[in-house]
């Protein structure tokens, strides 16, 4: 068989036959969803999913559909919020009067439960987005790993929690105290990984949790669901589906929602916090839209910026909140970074989840193509080209990345975050062109200087600080260790992501304060050795 780009795109679809046993997946018709404690059946509307991997039958390709899940209304939602605020009961409930050591005991067991569902996720995670197997692999693990990490966490911060201070003759125990109710949503690049950086904190916290899937990476849940129900009291975890224009509205409209956690869209939290009627009580912890830039000076070691860019603009298919969205390369060494990153694309393996060593694989949006042609026609009656060979050619729902030159403020891959496969460069003749365009920036999340120049970093590392909350010195931008800050400035984030940061963003400091007297030391004494309270304790978590 000719070994051809065009044979290797006419041929990256396969029949049922030819997919590796291991890798085939069976229907799941997820009839029942976790509510209040309860796997609550539903015979109403479902949502068929079709897999990114179309299969090829004959001469056609045809969508795989792998299964289906509840299109509920906001009857089931509301039930459902009604569920979470009663296991919370204004702060009374079991779980968050919970004392740390116990809600660690039972984020343990659904750790292990979670842990047994491996397969089964890591295949779904493959078929619903497309996502390599190594990768779903490693978001599965990264996920274990995050849990684990944050129960330490959260230990050393009790630790240091369990003794009183004494200032002024008085004395005070400060721990930290849920919020409340919980609507957390997460995006469907990450489905697991980045919807648990915020379910988990916010859970282990002692908050009750209304949580909504993603639009794609939504059966992958289906698994979780009894081992969720089997780890913690009723009504602290309930699985909400349906239509987002339908039911979220009704709940942010009652008021009864304390934290809003969303990662996605800067326009959808910006619509939903205004739907809350008392926003001072509303917390939001939101990851949103980036346009992280690449900076390639004259300075640049151009084979590093190369490899390092190519990682950072096309992992997952640029479909990543941290991906590397746009590229400014200083004139002088436009044609040597082009020609070398077009050599490097040429060369990342483009198939199948399930093949070993693939870098490139189909996108789960329906539409995406369509957006991604758009941006390309855009830039092209504008003075751009299409730089690299087969750039923008696709076929079905796999999109071979473009890269595109020059791109100027008149077009849209300058300013939009186009989440995938396209790879604007832009070319500069002084670097305040560069800062100036992040200071005008909608977004602010990070950037990547690449220079071997110390003068010159440092001189770039002082106004980016302020413009951005990651700056990656010769290096992709991206979102680990998960012990640092993620976080983001204009339209990117609010609130911080990270261990020790995302169980005090879902958390409050409260703290018993006394005056210290024989009979104020008496009680506390008593309360404290009788173990009469779960919060004034000086009890230490091994």
């Amino acid at each position: 068989m000719e070994n051809t780009f065009e044979s290797k795109l006419n041929n990256l679809f396969v029949s049922e036959d030819q997919i590796p046993e291991q890798f085939r997946i069976e229907e799941i018709h997820q009839k029942e969803y976790l509510s209040n404690g309860v796997m609550k059946k539903w015979s109403g509307d479902v949502h068929n999913v079709y897999s990114p991997v179309y299969i090829k039958k004959g001469e056609e390709l045809k969508p795989k559909l792998i299964g289906s899940y509840p299109v509920c209304t906001e009857k089931e939602a509301q039930e459902s919020l009604a569920s979470a605020v009663e296991a919370y009961n204004d702060g009374r409930g079991e779980w968050p009067t919970m004392s740390v050591a116990e809600r660690i005991k039972h984020v343990e067991q659904f750790t292990r439960k979670m842990i047994a569902t491996k397969d089964k996720v890591v295949k779904l995670i493959m078929w619903e987005i497309g996502k390599s197997h190594a990768d779903a692999v490693k978001e599965f693990d990264r996920t274990v790993e995050y849990i684990y990490a944050t129960i330490d966490s959260l230990k050393n911060l009790d630790r240091d929690s369990s003794k009183f201070e004494i200032a002024e003759g008085i004395a005070a125990q400060i721990r930290r105290s849920p919020l409340g109710v919980v609507l957390c949503m997460g995006p469907f690049n990450y489905p697991l990984n980045e919807t648990f950086t915020t379910l988990i904190p916010a859970l282990i916290m002692g908050n009750t949790i209304l949580f909504k899937p993603p639009k794609f990476g939504t059966l992958l849940h289906y698994p979780l669901q009894e081992a969720f129900q089997e780890s913690f009291p009723k009504g602290v975890i309930n699985v909400i589906y349906g239509r987002g224009n339908v039911i979220i509205p009704g709940l942010m409209e009652s008021g009864k929602i304390n934290v809003l956690t969303l990662i996605g869209s800067s326009k959808v939290a910006n619509e939903l916090k205004k739907q809350h009627p008392k926003v001072n009580r509303l917390r939001a912890v939101l990851g949103l839209d980036a346009k992280n830039a690449s900076i390639i000076t004259t300075n640049a070691d151009i084979d590093l910026a190369i490899k390092e860019t190519v990682t950072g603009s096309l992992s997952f298919n640029g479909q990543r909140c941290t991906a590397l969205k746009i590229v400014w390369v200083h004139r002088s060494k436009a044609d040597e970074f082009i020609n070398g990153f077009n050599k490097a694309v040429s060369e990342l393996k483009f198939g199948l989840p399930w093949e070993e060593g693939v870098s490139l694989t189909p996108l789960p949006e329906p539409y995406k193509i369509d957006y991604l042609n758009e941006c390309i026609a855009d830039a092209e009656a504008k003075g751009a080209k299409v730089m690299n060979e087969n750039g923008g050619v696709s076929k079905a729902s796999f999109f071979f990345p473009a890269v595109v030159y020059p791109v100027t403020a008149e077009m849209k891959l300058y300013h939009e975050e186009q989440f995938g496969p396209i790879i604007p460069i832009v070319p500069f003749d002084d670097v305040e062109e560069v800062i100036q365009y992040l200071i005008d920036a909608q977004f602010g999340q990070q950037v990547s200087i690449f220079s071997r120049d110390a003068s010159e970093v440092g001189s770039l590392i002082d106004p980016l600080v302020n413009q951005v909350s990651r700056v990656n010195i010769n290096s992709q931008s991206q979102r680990g260790p998960d012990i640092f800050p993620f976080t983001g400035r204009k339209d990117s984030a609010e609130g911080t992501l990270s261990i020790p940061d995302a169980i005090r963003s879902f958390s409050i400091r409260s703290l018993v304060a006394f005056k210290m007297n024989d009979a104020n030391n008496h009680l506390i004494n008593e309360i404290v050795n009788d173990d009469k309270s779960k919060f004034l304790s000086t009890r230490f978590i091994f």
